[in-house]
């Protein structure tokens, strides 16, 4: 079996520094609710406005993604771009992946203001928890902004499909489909971001996001999965089937929605060329993988529904064949 640390990717870890455990019983709701408030509660000093240095220039030799998360590294185009286009490409991808974890984060947090307003006990634990998170990815998507302002670049808009589809985030039904989203988007993002503090060739804006963001990812990322085993268990099976199928093919398509095709502009290459070169390289199909592989594996060491990492799995290598 494939696992992330197959793509250099390495599993979930607290700020700590502690592997994050995967329960295989669900633990009581408010208990595991009233547990992360509480580990949260010493971070909440943390100001991305004043922890970050904005003001300081970026490094001109540094760069803004490592060469091997960049989409064309090892293809025939990457060969022929200079050690300045590549910073330069890495910037702009960046920038993408930043402008779309903006997006995705808020629709997140419309999400579970949903929540909020469809409790039953708007005043438990759970409530508090859920409202403690929205800080969290507010928190998270002002500081992808402040970073896209210091790499002097605009951002990058979500292609018109996809735009389309963000008016519906309050129409998705309420289930594992919405909290196997929720479980994507926060394991993404924390494998993407987590080397990244240890990396000394990278903008130390990014490496300080980076280290920030570590600091709420591993609550949000154990709070993800106790809830969807709980929804999961609480589905028939037509119903969870239904879920299933929308969930595989948010995972199909979620690394490739993080680089815009414009991206490729920067350096002189033609979008749908360097998008074709992108997705035919080795090391787009490790990252798409890698990127996504702790869902899978969460999915599949817990067969609930049977068959739901299978699909996800299929349906993910054929998304980044």
């Amino acid at each position: 079996m494939t696992s992330s640390n197959d793509y250099g990717f390495r599993p979930a870890t607290t700020p700590s520094g502690a592997s994050v455990q995967r329960r295989r019983h669900i633990g009581d709701r408010q208990t595991t609710a009233r547990r992360l408030l509480f580990a949260g509660a010493a971070e909440a000093a943390y100001d991305p406005d004043l922890d970050i240095d904005w003001d300081a220039a970026p490094g001109p030799t540094k760069n803004w993604l490592p060469p091997e998360r960049i989409s064309l590294y090892g293809s025939r185009l990457w060969e022929r771009l200079s050690p300045e286009q590549r910073r330069e490409l890495g910037k702009h991808e960046l920038v993408s992946m930043l402008s779309v974890g903006i997006y995705a984060q808020s629709m997140l947090s419309m999400l579970m203001f949903r929540d909020v307003i469809e409790s039953r006990d708007p005043v438990d634990d759970h409530t508090r928890f859920t409202l403690a998170s929205i800080h969290d990815e507010s928190r998270n998507s002002t500081m992808y902004s402040r970073l896209i302002n210091a790499t002097g670049l605009p951002p990058y808009r979500l292609p018109a499909p996809l735009r389309a589809l963000t008016k519906l985030t309050l129409w998705i039904p309420d289930g594992p489909a919405v909290l196997g989203f929720r479980l994507l988007i926060e394991e993404m993002a924390a494998q993407l971001l987590r080397d990244l503090t240890a990396d000394p060739d990278v903008q130390p804006h990014l490496r300080q996001l980076a280290l920030l963001h570590a600091a709420s990812s591993a609550r949000h990322i154990e709070a993800a999965r106790a809830e969807l085993l709980r929804a999961i268990d609480s589905r028939g099976p037509i119903r969870a089937a239904l879920h299933r199928w929308v969930l595989s093919a948010v995972v199909a398509v979620a690394y490739a929605a993080l680089v815009h095709p414009a991206v490729y502009r920067s350096v002189g290459i033609h979008p749908l060329a360097g998008a074709a070169s992108a997705v035919t390289s080795g090391a787009y199909r490790r990252n798409a993988r890698a990127a996504t592989a702790t869902v899978r594996e969460f999915l599949r060491e817990t067969h609930r529904p049977p068959g739901i990492s299978g699909v996800c799995s299929i349906t993910n290598r054929r998304a980044v064949r």
